[in-house]
């Protein structure tokens, strides 16, 4: 028996690697072997697909990053902050892929309720960046540019990073935390 699940999987596959606008109903029943009248059976339309995978994804990116709070030190919060975000796109990287790309598809009420979700997930990096700020570990910085660049740099590996390439994605937001702590420049320089 098919389940919701399982046309999750499938759809987020699709939408990933076709887009969401690209994939028809049509596709994603052929891909799991049913009539179109079987998959709306589960599903009332393709956008109450796609909005289901990115409530999953983003509840999901909150959980993982709502564990970086719990860390004292804002340093360390931020590291497992940004270790659990790039470990989180590459363990679910079709879902993950589908929210991204699709967000701009969904209807304004399903949009909004997205957006809240990612809003939330940004207002945890943030409260992670005014506590290093309060407590001297970061530099005065505008906790929101901050923030932004942060989950800039981790959302774009959705359009370079493979699982199972050269590099993990805790590597590369290893990678990035280094970037963003120590910056660019060379020291005396």
């Amino acid at each position: 028996m098919l389940t919701r699940t399982r046309i999750l999987e499938e759809a987020a596959k699709l939408f990933t690697e076709k887009g969401y606008e690209a994939t028809s109903v049509q596709d994603l029943a052929e891909a799991l072997g049913l009539s179109k009248a079987a998959l709306y059976h589960h599903f009332r339309s393709k956008e109450e697909v796609l909005y289901e995978i990115s409530l999953l994804a983003l509840e999901g990116l909150l959980r993982e990053g709502e564990k970086a709070l719990k860390e004292e030190d804002p340093k360390r919060a931020l590291l497992l902050y940004m270790e659990a975000h790039a470990r989180y796109l590459e363990e679910n990287f079709p879902f993950f892929a589908a929210m991204l790309q699709g967000l701009s598809s969904l209807s304004q009420g399903r949009r909004e309720a997205t957006v809240a979700l990612r809003d939330r997930h940004e207002a945890n990096l943030r409260a992670i960046l005014k506590r290093g700020v309060e407590r001297g570990s970061f530099r005065p910085l505008d906790v929101t540019l901050a923030g932004r660049a942060i989950l800039s740099m981790l959302n774009w590996m959705v359009r370079w990073f493979r699982p199972g390439g050269p590099m993990r994605a805790e590597e590369v937001a290893q990678g990035y935390y280094d970037l963003i702590l120590r910056g660019l420049e060379r020291e005396g320089a």
